[in-house]
């Protein structure tokens, strides 16, 4: 099983991403870096990472979704490879194409940097199926640009076909996101973007008791997905 993270300038999460895969598959994951114009062969899975690639410049995400190594990104989840983008990563997944709508500025215009209680609105998707639809779970969120965005016709489709992933637990909402949406998936299931950090919360030795495993579950789901097949 061979596992990557994508790095651009400006990526914080990149070392969380490739621990927390080393530690769930017991091998190391590799870096590709963003001027790749390809993926290593034989590539099963991967990372887009959260920080604020390209200093955030014109939109979070914008740049780094026109890098060379998206396109490889883009090929590889066309082919059915699994693709993960948290944080900063959804917002280069939705600026890239491979997800609907777009993050916006949080609705109260600060960074938010807490726990966050999230509902997991289905669990039949590679990156889910470690959960049941319906549990609560707490995974850490660290954004200013959460906002998650979509026409009506896009809201109506993703609750239609079952493609909202997380929703922030209901009174919880942090940024204002539509329909209280923290992550949603492709059409085949297998592109998954959430702004919270499954990544950080993989082992209670690092960060908040309540909830410091939650995170591992979406791991080891998608994961035993490949093995199985």
């Amino acid at each position: 099983m061979k596992t990557a993270v994508v790095i651009f300038p400006g990526s914080n999460c990149d070392r969380d991403a490739l621990t927390a895969l080393t530690r769930v598959t017991g091998k190391p994951a590799l870096k590709v870096w963003h001027t790749e114009m390809s993926l290593p062969a034989g590539l099963d899975l991967i990372i887009v990472p959260g920080g604020f690639s390209y200093g955030d410049y014109l939109r979070s995400g914008a740049i780094a979704a026109r890098s060379p190594v998206m396109q490889a990104v883009q090929g590889f989840a066309a082919r059915g490879g699994l693709v993960g983008g948290f944080c900063n990563g959804f917002q280069v997944l939705t600026e890239a194409g491979l997800l609907p709508g777009a993050l916006m500025r949080n609705a109260g215009m600060r960074f938010v940097c807490r726990q966050q209680p999230l509902v997991v609105a289905e669990s039949k998707s590679p990156w889910t199926q470690g959960y049941r639809a319906g549990q609560t779970i707490n995974l850490p969120i660290a954004h200013a640009d959460g906002n998650y965005t979509a026409d009506a016709d896009t809201l109506k489709r993703l609750r239609g076909e079952g493609r909202i992933a997380f929703y922030y637990a209901p009174g919880h909402n942090p940024n204002g996101s539509a329909a209280d949406i923290a992550g949603i998936v492709s059409d085949n299931g297998r592109v998954l973007g959430m702004m919270p950090h499954p990544e950080r919360a993989m082992d209670t030795d690092f960060g908040p008791q309540e909830g410091g495993i939650d995170g591992r579950a979406l791991f080891e789901g998608a994961l035993n997905l490949l093995v199985a097949t």
